[in-house]
């Protein structure tokens, strides 16, 4: 008999070793490839210039977490309103199962014997 050996297929999928970087070899900070005033002849924005959009990102994330809790405590009440009125029911049904009479929950009225 012979052995089968399973068709290999180049899908383009290539092993590329890992050189851990070095000092030398590490990009540069951003900050310190900031453009300076002084040489190029522009006025430069706030120093924080992203504050503002920042302060956006926070609020916009603020009122998607507001709105995940809503949702998630909205969530939380149908569940246990449904397991409430399931054992009720359970309760209702296991009562007119055995034969009983009468199993409904009594509702007491407001009024007063007459």
């Amino acid at each position: 008999m012979k052995v089968q050996v399973p068709a290999q297929s180049d899908d383009g999928a290539r092993v590329i070793k890992f050189t851990p970087r070095t000092l030398s070899t590490a990009p540069e900070h951003p900050k310190a490839a900031r453009p300076n005033v002084a040489t190029t002849g522009q006025v430069a924005g706030p120093p924080h210039g992203r504050a503002a959009n920042e302060q956006d990102e926070f609020r916009h994330r603020m009122l998607t977490n507001l709105a995940a809790f809503v949702f998630t405590a909205g969530l939380t009440a149908a569940g246990i309103w449904l397991a409430i009125s399931i054992a009720e029911m359970q309760k209702a049904q296991d009562c007119a199962l055995a034969g009983h009479r009468n199993c409904a929950p009594l509702i007491p009225s407001r009024g007063g014997p007459m």
